[in-house]
């Protein structure tokens, strides 16, 4: 691995600071302030967000039949990647550059060594917080790293001497195990670069299924489960149950022993946090924590969640354990229970529906959720949003390499897999209402106590999903989402629409997919 430390002539190298430290260099350096509950607010400019038509991957020849290359996966060449490695460089030279040496991944046996090289104190903070922190004796004892990611979001470049989309660059180069960010300062990009790195090393040299995904257990049986899904569906909300251990929120591998956590933080969303809605994450924006573009009160330092005025994206990175019911380390045993979460606008999708192996590959590869009406210009109606993985954005390798890994471990550990709709019911969103929490809840907790494989069950022949007929504390007039609708005609409608969409979508995505697989989905 080569030592970028011996390359970059800096005016004083900060090697692993506490937060304490880093806070205190944050503020001094006018990087940011504290808000009244301590935390670290800071403002990312003009980059409030992940910039996807920014990132590439070098094409190399280790990579190249390995990579899914296409508009997510966009392939550069090494001389552009080596040219902004080095301006990064020579731009940290006479500058303090501040050093978090971490793993990515709490299960010791399959974890890597990153070396994330900051120009801001604040970012340093942030994958401090985020990634899996050493004791004192495994720094001691750290060596070399696996992996190295240089960051330096002060560094604007020249898009068109570079052959690149804009100021800002995020690039992977997987066979020389070196990743750089530029001309950003928003901190999920080193986030995601991480997870973007697990999720090509860890199937391809591992055999782990890497995913995107929350994760909690039982304290009491170590019973296992995990949640898919986008934004919006619930993903954080359902996963954080005061009755069970909150494993991680975001990023996770499964191997032979069980589920682990990539990260040792968590990244959670702002906008419109309420402390009786979310208490566990309100509380957790404290001393140590980075606060990213919410609106703060000069006077009182008291922040406004409910404000949009720079984005909508307003975020916090805390480490996990500053969440009250958090399993440290991050790791569980082999999942008994997936989740996928849908929030259906359309409403036409059940609450909560069985898969077998064949479907619930098929909806793995899909990722659906729908985006509303008024949420961006010109969208009048409900519009599907299919994401490959629930995490498309991060997936280097074909969709079929990951859903194959998924299926032999359901078939392997006899994992029961449920697609939960947190979305419309009795009509699509305008008509109907979103289905109520508390509703979600006791589904979810039907399966995950096992009580749902208890009733009896109804096939959908248009979604072609198996819909339990009773679970407990929850109307049984809810579990068909036909029963809803006033006009049954306009039930069919929607549903057909919305199963031609899905349809349409697989076959331009995933024409090689098997016929199983293809046949499990709905029917058009």
């Amino acid at each position: 691995m080569r030592d970028f430390l011996s390359e970059i002539k800096a005016k004083v190298v900060y090697r692993n600071l506490e937060p304490a430290a880093l806070v205190e260099d944050a503020i001094r350096k006018g990087e940011g302030k504290l808000t009244e509950t301590g935390a670290l607010l800071v403002k990312t400019g003009k980059y409030t967000g992940r910039s996807p038509k920014d990132k590439y991957i070098v094409d190399s020849d280790g990579v190249h039949n390995k990579i899914a290359w296409g508009s997510v996966n966009v392939p550069t060449t090494r001389e552009t990647f080596e040219k902004i490695r080095d301006q990064i460089i020579e731009f940290l030279n006479g500058k303090d550059v501040y050093v978090f040496d971490g793993y990515a991944g709490a299960d010791t046996k399959y974890r890597r060594k990153f070396r994330i090289i900051n120009e801001l104190a604040c970012q340093n903070l942030f994958i401090h917080q985020l990634l899996v922190r050493p004791d004192e004796n495994e720094l001691k004892n750290y060596g070399d790293p696996d992996w190295t990611i240089l960051v330096a979001p002060g560094l604007k470049l020249d898009a068109k001497a570079l052959g690149i989309n804009s100021e800002a660059a995020i690039m992977i180069d997987y066979e020389n195990t070196t990743a750089i960010i530029a001309g950003s300062a928003y901190a999920g990009e080193i986030k995601k670069s991480v997870f973007s790195i697990m999720n090509y090393i860890m199937p391809v040299e591992e055999n782990i299924l890497p995913m995107h995904c929350s994760s909690n257990m039982d304290p009491a049986t170590g019973e296992t489960a995990v949640f898919f899904g986008l934004s919006g569906t619930g993903k954080t909300t359902l996963s954080a149950d005061p009755k069970r251990k909150l494993i991680g929120d975001d990023e996770h591998g499964w191997s032979d022993k069980g589920v682990f956590n990539f990260e040792g933080g968590c990244y959670a969303k702002c906008i419109d946090l309420k402390e009786e809605n979310e208490p566990e994450i309100y509380h957790a924006i404290r001393f140590g924590a980075l606060v990213e573009n919410v609106i703060m009160d000069e006077k009182t330092r008291k922040c406004d969640y409910s404000d949009k005025s720079i984005t909508e994206n307003t975020r916090v990175g805390y480490p996990v354990d500053y969440i009250s019911n958090s399993q440290i380390p991050g790791v569980g045993g082999i999942p008994k229970v997936v989740v996928f979460l849908t929030a259906d606008a359309f409403g036409v999708l059940p609450p909560i529906s069985r898969l077998d192996k064949n479907a619930a590959m098929y909806h793995f590869v899909t990722g659906f959720t729908s985006k509303l009406a008024g949420t961006e210009r010109g969208v009048t109606e409900p519009q599907p949003t299919f994401s490959t993985l629930f995490g498309e954005p991060f997936m280097p390798l074909p969709a079929s390499k990951y859903a194959e890994m998924l299926g032999e471990r359901l078939d392997k550990y006899n994992t029961k897999v449920y697609l939960v709709n947190t979305g419309w019911t009795g009509g699509p969103y305008g008509v109907g209402s979103r289905m109520k929490l508390k509703y979600t809840r006791a589904m979810v907790t039907a399966a995950l106590n096992g009580s749902i494989e208890k009733t009896e069950f109804i096939h959908d022949d248009t979604f072609n999903l198996d819909i339990p007929k009773e679970i407990a504390d929850c109307p049984s007039d809810i579990l068909n989402p036909k029963d809803t609708w006033a006009d049954k005609n306009a039930y069919d409608e929607q549903a057909k629409k919305l199963a031609r969409m899905f349809k349409e979508n697989f076959d331009k995505k995933y024409p090689d997919m098997p016929d199983a697989i293809k046949n499990a989905g709905p029917k058009a």
